[in-house]
């Protein structure tokens, strides 16, 4: 299902911003990571102002020539898979099978602050560019690897070796396993987020990695498993299980202690409705009609509401069912928590994505018009992170970060 109004949705978001003004300017990351989770992750760390190099093989990072395109394409450098997680960053094309290759990665690795890739466990050490080999050559790199499963440095598991995807990590960590309708059937979650999660841990232990070798001049190897980084994520079927025996199973929309706490149909699509505290709970009833729940022993504190969840979702969905959404967040925002089931032209109308700039406006290689992507939800007021740089062509900066390494390697020179 398509929509015209995206053709001139880049009129109403943020402009790119200039250059890089974020707190990690001066950073530099090498950047050999492909597909969603490790590109997301070096992206989060572009957008706060590293300097961040991806370093793709002849034929290119395996997202880059994903769908979709843009209309009139011309050129097709990349597709919007790759374009939403690799903007802020400078391209590098190197064949690591080539000898001056190599060599040329490794004076990278000169000036580099970290490094971070998310290949099959073993496949940087048949290279010949371990992290032992790299940490040699420059002891305070910090080395962020992001796995299926793990590297053996930190725990060796018995799926070392088992290639993983997305809904893999999502499955085997436990969160497929109480996503789902409430007949039971089991869902993956919409984002990616055996990837996404993934990605963002790497970049927040890579961050702190930085901080300990800024300090002690020693840097190390940052591991994040997709499988762990999705089981954390899950928490609450842990501690349910341990505490109870409980073992968590999907339940919809709505959730197992907390009660309102739900996805309601309207007159016209969705809303999400949330009031399970006392005060909550309280001002609902007032603003839906039904005073009588609030001292009703079925519904007067939230676990009598659990007990009773068939009956509060029943009053719930009289009420909303006989309003459409808009009516419905009217009545109740501000007051209870409340939001619309956006979908993404509902995104880009909303004034909240205006004012926050949460949407920007991006130029994409032979397109007549600029792209539109999610902005940094990270704020910073001193150094404010966002999006200066479009994704980079195959290679595109080659001959920019060789000159860097030529000025580098001169007799007076020295590695930044």
């Amino acid at each position: 299902m398509t929509n015209p109004d995206h053709l001139r949705a880049h009129e109403t978001a943020a402009p790119m911003v200039k250059a890089a003004t974020g707190p990690l300017a001066g950073v530099r990351i090498i950047d050999m990571t492909r597909a969603l989770a490790g590109p997301f992750g070096t992206m989060l760390l572009a957008d706060l102002g590293a300097d961040v190099i991806k370093v793709e093989p002849p034929e290119g990072d395996i997202s880059r020539y994903s769908l979709p395109y843009t209309e009139d394409d011309s050129e097709r450098a990349f597709g919007g898979y790759f374009a939403s997680i690799n903007r802020n960053k400078r391209g590098l094309m190197l064949d690591l099978e080539n000898p001056a290759d190599v060599d040329t990665f490794l004076q990278l690795i000169d000036g580099a602050d970290a490094l971070i890739e998310n290949f099959r466990a073993g496949v940087m050490d048949r290279l010949g560019l371990s992290y032992e080999t790299l940490h040699a050559r420059n002891p305070r790199l910090v080395y962020g690897a992001i796995r299926g499963f793990g590297d053996p440095r930190t725990g060796e598991s018995p799926y070392v070796d088992w290639p993983a995807y997305d809904v893999v990590a999502q499955a085997m960590g436990g969160a497929v396993s109480f996503t789902g309708t409430e007949d039971g059937t089991v869902l993956k979650v919409g984002p990616s987020i055996g990837d996404l999660f993934p990605g963002t841990l790497a970049a927040l232990g890579v961050v702190s990695a930085l901080v300990h070798a800024r300090a002690t001049g020693e840097g190390q190897f940052v591991d994040v498993c997709m499988y762990d980084a999705v089981l954390a994520l899950s928490e609450a079927i842990v501690y349910r299980y341990s505490y109870n025996g409980v073992i968590t199973r999907p339940t919809g929309n709505s959730h197992s202690q907390l009660t309102p706490f739900d996805i309601y149909p309207t007159a016209d699509g969705y809303c999400a409705i949330a009031a399970p505290t006392p005060n909550h709970w309280e001002r609902l009833c007032l603003l839906i009609g039904r005073e009588d729940l609030i001292d009703d022993d079925r519904t007067r504190a939230n676990n009598d509401r659990i007990k009773n969840a068939v009956f509060v979702k029943e009053v719930m969905t009289t009420w909303t069912t006989a309003r459409t959404t808009a009516e419905v967040v009217a009545a109740l925002g501000g007051m209870v928590p409340v939001g619309p089931v956006n979908n993404a032209a509902d995104l880009f109308a909303d004034p909240h994505v205006r004012a926050r700039e949460m949407l920007v406006a991006v130029d994409h290689p032979g397109s007549s018009r600029p792209v539109v992507l999610p902005n940094s939800p990270i704020k910073l007021t001193a150094t404010p992170t966002g999006v200066y740089r479009r994704a980079p062509k195959l290679g595109e900066h080659n001959q920019e970060v060789l000159q860097e390494l030529r000025e580098q390697t001169q007799p007076g020179g020295t590695v930044s």
